[in-house]
């Protein structure tokens, strides 16, 4: 089966309507610093996905699970935030703990090009896959401080 391009107004009719000023904040921002985004279906539903002009990689990913509405957020400069990172609800950091570890930074297994995280929170040393690293379900706890991280990250991302 071929893959369906929608645009962002296809995109929004799946957004429960409680998400639906965050989401469209979260794209007019992103667009507005530079970001090009893609929307299409996969097996596992549909894919929003920003990617920085400048750095050419993802930013974000706005994914639907089983769980609910997700946010990707690869925090590829999260050396630039430690300060944020801290500030994180014990929900998003329990998510973090439960996500993959780095199999290539871990154990050396995984693909050479592939690089994952390797930092701390309040101290907790963490090495994650950057795949599921940062992978947060939006509730309204959660979602200024998706904004925030991905403001942090795509405010490092432009000034490299």
């Amino acid at each position: 089966m071929a893959k369906e391009k929608f645009g962002f107004e296809d995109f929004i009719q799946s957004i429960d309507e409680n998400d639906l000023s965050f989401v469209q904040n979260l794209h007019d921002f992103m667009l507005k610093n530079g970001c090009k985004p893609t929307f299409e279906e996969k097996k596992s539903g549909l894919l929003g996905s920003y990617k920085h002009t400048k750095t050419k990689r993802s930013v974000i990913n706005l994914l639907f699970r089983k769980k609910g509405f997700i946010v990707r957020i690869y925090g590829e400069n999260i050396g630039e935030y430690p300060d944020f990172l801290n500030s994180l609800p014990a929900k998003m950091v329990e998510s973090i703990n439960g996500a993959s570890i780095c199999k290539r930074l871990v154990h050396n297994t995984c693909s050479p090009k592939c690089l994952g995280y390797d930092f701390k929170i309040e101290g907790k040393h963490f090495q994650k896959c950057r795949y599921n690293c940062f992978e947060f379900l939006v509730t309204n706890k959660s979602k200024k401080y998706i904004k925030s991280f991905v403001e942090n990250e795509t405010k490092a991302r432009t000034t490299i």
